[in-house]
């Protein structure tokens, strides 16, 4: 095994501990937070690395120590390149003053920021990652989605070995496109949710489908329209993609009722809300719609009042 360490410095405020919360359940093979340190599999030019974060320093002094594990030996582009990954996974270079300046403008808003200060929303490595999720969870519950997310990374995801230990890294779009339907139903896919997997995968790894050009684009309404327009996406599914993978914060799945029903028991006390109803709580937060969103998200599973 091959080990380098980096030193990443964030940009302040970022609270490591809060902000990896949300993978406290995560699998160990695949990414979780456990015991202070945050362990990923992600994929380099030419290896796969294990990521091992752990924070030293603080909130307002951010000071991250990280440990990149591989089979292979490490060169310096390689750790150049392991340390602009993580830090697109991570946001650790999104300056939160704009946003925390805007969220002054609504007093429930606010008062989530002030005990969430320093809360940032994760980045998958890749578009297709996070559009391959987002196809899963489409009409189901997010708990369920979770545990086909994982069956599928684990039975078309590229393996690490590292001693006894196996870690798998996100599927690429070509073992997608050449996955087995019935193996990847196997995973709890509908029928329909398999074939859109497998065909977008295929028209990406095939080059008729660029996702990654979308990250130079400058209109978010513009890279919503373009995959909305491919089969199997949709509205939703596009903003939630961009949301995931591209840091476009002014993205608002307004038509998610889980996000709607979060939304409600902020503003308006718990009762069913319409899309449009949601876009217009959302009103006052600009260009940061969201990444507040996701901090009420946030504020939801801790248990957290406005």
């Amino acid at each position: 095994m091959f080990v380098k360490e980096l030193r990443l410095n964030p940009v302040s405020p970022f609270n490591f501990n809060l902000s990896m919360q949300i993978f406290k359940s995560g699998d160990r093979q695949i990414r979780v937070y456990e015991n202070g340190v945050f362990r990923q599999a992600v994929r380099l030019s030419d290896k796969l690395v294990l990521v091992e974060l752990e924070s030293a320093g603080t909130v307002e002094l951010p000071l991250l120590l990280a440990q990149l594990k591989t089979d292979r030996e490490f060169t310096s582009a390689d750790a150049k390149e392991a340390a602009t990954i993580i830090t697109r996974l991570l946001n650790l270079d999104l300056d939160l003053t704009a946003f925390y300046a805007t969220a002054k403008r609504d007093e429930t808003l606010e008062g989530v920021t002030k005990q969430l200060w320093g809360l940032r929303s994760p980045t998958t490595q890749t578009i297709h990652e996070a559009l391959m999720d987002s196809i899963v969870e489409q009409q189901i519950s997010l708990k369920i989605a979770n545990t086909m997310e994982r069956r599928i990374i684990k039975n078309f995801g590229e393996a690490l070995m590292l001693g006894e230990d196996v870690y798998y890294a996100y599927p690429t779009p070509a073992a997608l496109a050449n996955a087995d339907a019935d193996k990847l139903r196997g995973c709890g896919l509908s029928q329909r949710k398999a074939e859109y997997m497998r065909q977008i995968s295929a028209l990406i790894a095939e080059g008729k489908l660029d996702l990654e050009k979308f990250r130079s684009y400058d209109s978010t309404e513009r890279i919503i329209s373009e995959l909305d327009a491919v089969r199997g996406i949709g509205k939703w599914t596009a903003e939630l993609t961009i949301i995931r993978s591209l840091q476009r914060w002014d993205a608002l799945p307004a038509d998610d009722i889980g996000l709607r029903r979060i939304l409600s028991h902020f503003y308006r006390g718990g009762e069913k809300i319409t899309s449009e109803e949601a876009k217009k709580i959302a009103e006052p937060w600009g260009r940061w719609r969201g990444l507040a969103a996701y901090y009420f998200v946030v504020a939801e599973l801790m248990g957290l009042d406005g």
